[in-house]
C-alpha cells in the first residue's frame, strides 16, 4: 500500500463510521501516518471529528445516504466502529469495489448481530457459549425461558452494544419488563432478542486479538468490570491458567479466522478455572482495550491502524496498567471539568478527556489511566484519578 500525501491527489484516505472515543484514537494513529481521515457519525462534533481531516453527520442506518456518502468521498477503506450501521448496504459497497471495509464488509454484517455471530460461534464453529435461545415476541421468550433457559438468565437485543437494552432476569416477573427495555434500548429497532442462561465464572476478559499481514498475534488478556453491561474499569495483563489462556486464544484465533480480515478484534470471554466460554466479538478497538494507551508499546489503536494499512505490528506489553471511566454525572452540554491537575498528580498517571459535546449522568467522558509495580497498584491509581476529575456545569 503506498503512502501518500492527506489533500492532495495522492492521499490515502480512511473512513470512519462511528466517531466516538475509539475512532478519535485510530484517527490519531492514522494521521501520524500521513492518512487522510474522514469522521462520520449520527450527530455534529463527535470527538473523532473534531480531529479528521472532514466529517459529516447522517444516518447511517440510511442505506441510501451512506452509499451516497461513500460515491463522494471515495475513501480506500472504510472502517465501522460502531453497530448501528446498514451493514447489508456495506456489502454491497464492497461488491461493487467502492472502498474495502474493515476488517470485512461480512464480518461487520456478521457481528454487528448478536444471532449471527452465535449462530457462527456456536453452531458452525463448534465454540463453547451459554445456553441460548432467540425470541420474537414476549410469547416466544417466555417460551425460551421455560423450555430450558430458567432463571437466572439475560435478555439483550440482537442489535446493541454497551449494554444497552440489556437485563438480567432472577423472577417471572422480569420478563415482561425486560423485553420491554430490549424493544426500546436496542441501537437498531427490531423485535428481537437473544436469551442467554447464566454460566459461572471467575472472571471475564477481553482477548484483542491481531490479524495482520504476519499472521494472528494476541495481546495480554484484558480483565475488566462491567455494570449493566457496560465496562466501568480494565487491567492488563489479567492472570489466568497457562490451559485457560491457550483455550482462549484458540477460541479467538478461531472466531477471527473465521471472519476474516485485518484488524483488531475485541474478543469477550468468560473463564472459569481451565474452562472458557466465548461472549461476544467486535471487529474493531474494544472499550476495555483504552488500558492499552498505558500498558502496551502499541496500543490497541496503533494495532489496527498499522494492521488495516499491512503494516508490522507488535503487541508486546510495557507495564501493567489499568483504566477507569470518568462519567459525566450530569444531563447538559458543553460541561466542564475541574481538577484535572489533582488528578494527574497521581504517580505514573494519564487521562483522556474525549471532548462529546452532550453529557448524561452515566455517559463515559473520559478514562483515567495509570500504570504500577503490579495490576493491583495499577487499578488503585486509576480509580483514583477518575475519583478526582469533578465535572460541572459550564
Amino acid at each position: 500500500m503506498r503512502f501518500g500525501t492527506p489533500l492532495s491527489p495522492s492521499a490515502l484516505k480512511v473512513m470512519l463510521l462511528g466517531s466516538g472515543e475509539l475512532g478519535k484514537e485510530v484517527a490519531i494513529e492514522l494521521q501520524r501516518l500521513g492518512v487522510e481521515t474522514i469522521a462520520v457519525d449520527r450527530y455534529a462534533n463527535a470527538p473523532a471529528q473534531q480531529v479528521a481531516h472532514r466529517a459529516h453527520v447522517i444516518d447511517m442506518t440510511d442505506a441510501k445516504a451512506l452509499r451516497a456518502l461513500v460515491e463522494e468521498e471515495r475513501p480506500d477503506l472504510i472502517v465501522p466502529e460502531i453497530e448501528a450501521i446498514a451493514t447489508d448496504e456495506l456489502v454491497r459497497i464492497e461488491e461493487d469495489k467502492l472502498a474495502t471495509v474493515i476488517p470485512t464488509a461480512r464480518a461487520a454484517h456478521i457481528t454487528m448481530n448478536r444471532e449471527r455471530i452465535r449462530r457462527l460461534t456456536a453452531e458452525e464453529l463448534k465454540l463453547p457459549t451459554s445456553p441460548y435461545a432467540f425470541a420474537s415476541s414476549l410469547e416466544e421468550l417466555q417460551a425460551a425461558i421455560d423450555g430450558g433457559i430458567g432463571f437466572p438468565c439475560f435478555v439483550k437485543p440482537v442489535m446493541s452494544s454497551s449494554g444497552k437494552g440489556q437485563s438480567k432476569l432472577k423472577l417471572q416477573d422480569d420478563v415482561a419488563k425486560a423485553w420491554d427495555k430490549a424493544m426500546s434500548a436496542g441501537r437498531v429497532k427490531q423485535p428481537r432478542v437473544i436469551v442467554e442462561g447464566e454460566i459461572q465464572f471467575d472472571f471475564e476478559i477481553t482477548l484483542l486479538t491481531v490479524r495482520a499481514k504476519g499472521g494472528t498475534q494476541f495481546c495480554a488478556p484484558v480483565g475488566h468490570v462491567q455494570v449493566d453491561g457496560d465496562y466501568v474499569e480494565s487491567w492488563q495483563p489479567q492472570a489466568m491458567s497457562k490451559v485457560a489462556l491457550e483455550q482462549s486464544q484458540h477460541i479467538a484465533a478461531s472466531v477471527t479466522e473465521a471472519l476474516g480480515g485485518y484488524g483488531i478484534f475485541g474478543v469477550e470471554l468468560f473463564v472459569n478455572g481451565d474452562e472458557v466460554w466465548f461472549s461476544e466479538v467486535s471487529p474493531r478497538p474494544h472499550d476495555t482495550g483504552l488500558v492499552t494507551l498505558v500498558s502496551q508499546y502499541q496500543s490497541e489503536f496503533a494495532l489496527h491502524a498499522r494492521a488495516i494499512l499491512g503494516l508490522p505490528v507488535s503487541t508486546a506489553l510495557k507495564s501493567a496498567g489499568a483504566s477507569a471511566v470518568v462519567y459525566g454525572g450530569m444531563d447538559a452540554k458543553g460541561i466542564a471539568f475541574d481538577h484535572v491537575d489533582k488528578a494527574l498528580a497521581v504517580p505514573e498517571s494519564e487521562l483522556r478527556l474525549f471532548g462529546k459535546p452532550e453529557s448524561y449522568v452515566k455517559r463515559r467522558m473520559g478514562v483515567a489511566l495509570a500504570r504500577g509495580v503490579d495490576t493491583t497498584e495499577a487499578r488503585s491509581r486509576a480509580k483514583d484519578v477518575a475519583s478526582r476529575v469533578k465535572s460541572v456545569k459550564a
